[in-house]
């Protein structure tokens, strides 16, 4: 069951469409990367997703609710974690994220809890009197997810929230966005870094030119795309029989045959396909001596679909 549904949301400036028609399902649970390169309509799609920008046309629900008929309802049931930090360096880490709960009707002791919770989760809670000016780029950036969390949000917005810190501050944002999809919390999620997708994204979004263009797992995305996998296979010997036997299968598109016994498998991507090579190679004798696994990265199949690469849109 949907989460979250984009349906047919539009945006536009002037004469200028932002976000097309724009149609989206996620689900429950997942932690969904969106991605696209500058301009593309992402950024204002989550905007407008947590209430911050009216939409021009169609509707997105969260939980069942209208972002445009219930925009409170909705803005409750939500964290941002913004790109530009949205931290106050005049209050300590404790005032700010307790400022944040406040604005979701935490009071008392429950917000108490609740802050020391946010706090100790991103690992500032011998920080919590001191003021963001004394922190460091990534401390920023956790203390931002803090503020976000407090309230226990049913899904957390993430827009590049590793933008600029170091690579330990980075690894410790990436395993609070698994622990708070572990703990229940579903989560959209965009960067300019493919490898936290790889890392942490069960299911992806691509969006060019306000458009949805690909959407799905990273082996949904490449089928789409029409990428292959290729299995590059040593053997101790060449042998016809087996080559034949091999050609025919199914799941095997395109056989190449190198030096030696070395042979290249153009596959489908089942799990079956290797266990039944090495079941006729087996069958005939020839002995596997090293198997490499190729297959298109995200980088890769973004630059099929958009023509670009991320870092570079």
């Amino acid at each position: 069951m949907a989460l979250v549904s984009f349906r047919d949301a539009l945006k536009k400036y002037d004469s200028r469409i932002t976000v097309n028609h724009l149609t989206l399902d996620i689900g429950q649970g997942e932690i969904f990367g969106l991605l696209g390169p500058n301009g593309a309509g992402k950024s204002t799609s989550i905007r407008m997703a947590a209430g911050l920008l009216p939409l021009d046309g169609g509707d997105i629900t969260l939980d069942g609710r209208s972002v445009r008929s219930q925009p409170l309802e909705v803005k409750r049931r939500l964290g941002l974690v913004p790109q530009e930090l949205a931290i106050y360096e005049q209050l300590t880490a404790w005032e700010n994220v307790a400022f944040f709960g406040r604005l979701y009707g935490l009071r008392g002791k429950l917000l108490k809890q609740r802050v020391e919770e946010a706090l100790g989760f991103v690992g500032l809670a011998d920080r919590a009197g001191d003021k963001p000016h004394t922190f460091s780029g990534g401390m920023k950036r956790r203390l931002n997810i803090a503020c976000a969390i407090t309230h226990r949000p049913m899904l957390i917005i993430m827009d590049e929230p590793t933008v600029g810190i170091d690579p330990h501050s980075r690894n410790h944002i990436l395993e609070s966005v698994r622990e708070l999809n572990r703990l229940g919390s579903t989560v959209i999620y965009t960067t300019h870094y493919m490898e936290e997708v790889e890392a942490i994204c069960t299911r992806i979004g691509i969006i060019d030119q306000g458009k949805l263009i690909a959407s799905g797992t990273k082996d949904q995305l490449r089928r789409q795309a029409g990428q292959d996998i290729v299995l590059s296979l040593e053997t101790d010997r060449r042998d016809q029989e087996a080559i034949r036997e091999i050609r025919s299968h199914p799941r095997i598109r395109h056989v190449s045959e190198g030096d030696g016994g070395r042979l290249d498998l153009t596959v489908d991507d089942s799990p079956t396909v290797l266990q039944d090579v090495l079941f006729i190679l087996n069958k005939h004798q020839v002995s596997l001596k090293q198997l490499t696994r190729n297959e298109p990265n995200l980088e890769s199949l973004f630059l099929h679909l958009t023509g670009r690469s991320l870092r570079d849109a």
